[in-house]
């Protein structure tokens, strides 16, 4: 089954990082959040991945064309242009088995459009497809997703996370007006979309151009065809540069997204 990525966006509030490159190229550690995203999914055997190319998409691919020299030691020839590399002395470090189908879904796209834009990458064999953002990390089965999805028998299946508010929450006394407590960016009751999404291929004919993903699933809502898929465990989108630094905190110190062996 082929995952889409959504890497098209210019990411205005994280400005800081975009501004130089594209937001699925903003680093976690010491490589790309889009890396550990696609670490995720082929921890579960689901390595082929279709990246959906807009804004600074060119980066994106330098980065995949180059990985094995990012990851080894080399000696180049600049005359002939000939690259031995020593695999002997990558420290473990080897390049990933990745399958990637790059198409450019254009800079200004809006997210339904680009899935759209995509469907002729879909093999006529495969009866469902994934899509996911290039921005958010989690913990989640996705091979759970997939049985979950398929149980359902509906078009789409979403994943539900529970998000943790950008503030601290304050507990008053509403009769006093004394506060009774302060609870540092809980997470909350409410359920978002985690990102993690699975539709068959009838998805595409809810989805029209120049609209936004979310338009297509509210027209499944409609019919009854959208499942939720409960992830009660790790989940942390990347929107703002706070985002960042937390997430580059949880890597050093507890990265719970990373179910995959080095």
């Amino acid at each position: 089954m082929k995952t889409i990525i959504l890497c098209g966006g210019i990411g205005y509030r994280l400005k800081e990082e975009t501004e130089f490159k594209p937001k699925p190229m903003v680093q976690i550690g010491n490589k790309p959040i889009l890396w550990h995203i696609m670490k995720i999914y082929a921890h579960f055997g689901y390595n082929e991945f279709i990246i959906a190319l807009g804004y600074k998409g060119d980066d994106i691919k330098e980065y995949f064309l180059n990985q094995k020299y990012f990851t080894h030691d080399f000696t180049l020839l600049t005359k002939s242009g000939v690259t031995k590399i020593h695999k002997e002395n990558d420290n473990g470090k080897g390049v990933d088995e990745f399958k990637i189908t790059f198409v450019d879904t254009g800079r200004d796209t809006l997210p339904g459009e680009r899935i759209l834009r995509l469907q002729e990458y879909i093999p006529k064999t495969d009866k469902s497809f994934m899509v996911t953002y290039g921005d958010g990390v989690s913990n989640i089965d996705i091979r759970k997703l997939v049985v979950f999805h398929n149980k359902q028998k509906t078009i789409g299946t979403v994943t539900g996370v529970h998000p943790r508010s950008k503030y601290g929450l304050i507990s008053l006394n509403t009769k006093t007006h004394i506060i009774d407590g302060f609870t540092e960016k809980p997470v909350l009751n409410e359920w978002v979309n985690g990102g993690f999404m699975v539709f068959r291929k009838e998805f595409f004919s809810y989805l029209r151009k120049g609209e936004m993903e979310h338009e297509a699933i509210r027209r499944l809502i409609a019919i009854k065809q959208l499942s939720l898929y409960i992830h009660t465990g790790f989940w942390h989108a990347m929107d703002t540069y706070v985002d960042v630094e937390n997430l580059n905190k949880y890597w050093h110190e507890k990265p719970e997204w990373k179910i995959w062996k080095d």
